[in-house]
């Protein structure tokens, strides 16, 4: 069995709604820029979701929403096609009125590099969703490298960060950290947040295990050493 949060708990996705939107509208008002690091598949796309019901419901201000990575793009196509698979709230939300929640009016895919480019001489706030989700590699690296040395902006970590990475150096309060060789002052505020992270968290994993029938042996994988500790002495 996995390990990855075996000494952590998520919040819920409703609460963790209500964070995203104080963080935006915080960052909006000092004017600075939003960076969420996300991976390409399911992450992104429940950013995106969330980030639509939010604005409909007014939560946060309708700030130009960029999603800046071609597998992203190509990905959310694949969801928008298959409407038919997303669950109930979904169809609660958007389907019945015919409303598609991968697109609205504040949000644009970028795939050539010349409009990602672009992004970085952009002129007030906005949300720029990239990938790689540990922020090592992809474009998200080239926003951090041109927004990491501004106070307003912020980053948001949205999944499990593994050592070493550049998106852990940055949980871990590490500064200055290297982008593409070069030292670079960490200025802006960074944010975790859990919740839409696609692993199981302490208490499902402990839940998933007591409900397996004649249980005699369980090796735990996937997770670091303390995690895996942690979890094992909960058994």
């Amino acid at each position: 069995m996995e390990s990855t949060y075996g000494n952590r708990l998520h919040e819920s996705i409703l609460q963790a709604e209500g964070k995203l939107a104080e963080i935006v509208r915080a960052t909006a008002a000092r004017g600075g820029k939003i960076l969420i690091p996300a991976f390409s598949l399911g992450r992104t796309q429940e950013i995106v979701y969330s980030l639509h019901k939010l604005m409909d419901e007014g939560n946060i201000p309708k700030l130009p929403v960029y999603v800046d990575s071609p597998l992203s793009v190509n990905v959310t196509e694949v969801f928008r096609r298959h409407h038919e698979n997303l669950d109930a709230e979904t169809q609660k939300e958007f389907l019945n009125d015919q409303e598609d929640p991968f697109a609205f009016e504040q949000l644009k895919y970028i795939t050539s590099v010349d409009e990602s480019k672009a992004l970085n001489n952009h002129n007030g706030p906005c949300i720029i969703v990239s990938s790689s989700g540990m922020c090592e590699h992809g474009r998200i690296v080239h926003h951090l490298k041109n927004s990491i040395e501004d106070h307003r902006n912020v980053l948001i970590i949205v999944g499990f960060q593994a050592q070493h990475t550049l998106g852990r150096k940055l949980i871990e309060k590490m500064n200055p950290v290297n982008i593409f060789g070069k030292p670079h002052e960490v200025k802006i505020e960074i944010k975790i947040m859990n919740a839409y992270s696609a692993h199981a968290d302490r208490s499902d994993l402990l839940d998933y295990a007591k409900k397996i029938k004649n249980l005699k042996k369980l090796i735990l994988v996937h997770g670091e050493d303390q995690a895996c500790e942690d979890l094992k002495t909960a058994m």
